[in-house]
């Protein structure tokens, strides 16, 4: 089983080499996301999550955030990944710079599917030794590699 309990393709991984901002790495996974044609386009997706980030900030704290819509125009769920050595300003509840990202794209109605996937998402991201393995992934293909593991 994978580790967020469900694929997450190297082509659904970013790994930022340089600083970017909290809109541009949205926007990266959001691109990936339409690139997969789970959603009509990265435009929906980056609208449904700036919606949601203008209500609540979605940077959980200890360097992660888990930005999450559940749409009509989502297809099936998907999750996207993103890695920043440098850390995001993300305006996170503690206050500390994002260098994990998960972004879960769901559609409307997963209710059970998405607290079950967000369940095995925040169980990986509580592990330190997972985390810093995560974070010491310099490519995507590392990362997938690290997130579809076997057991």
């Amino acid at each position: 089983m994978s580790a967020f309990g469900i694929l997450v393709p190297e082509q659904l991984i970013r790994v930022f080499d340089r600083p970017v901002s909290k809109h541009e790495a949205l926007r990266e996974l959001s691109e990936a996301v339409a690139a997969t044609g789970a959603v009509p386009s990265a435009d929906i997706l980056m609208q449904a999550v700036q919606d949601r980030e203008s209500v609540m900030s979605t940077g959980i704290g200890g360097g992660v955030a888990i930005p999450h819509v559940r749409i009509d125009e989502v297809t099936r769920p998907t999750i996207s990944v993103g890695i920043s050595h440098d850390g995001i300003d993300y305006d996170a509840l503690d206050n500390e710079l994002v260098n994990l990202l998960v972004l879960f794209a769901m559609p409307t109605g997963s209710q059970r599917e998405y607290l079950g996937l967000l369940a095995s998402v925040m169980g990986a991201m509580k592990e330190p030794a997972f985390t810093t393995r995560l974070l010491a992934c310099r490519t995507a293909a590392d990362a997938a590699a690290l997130l579809n593991a076997d057991g």
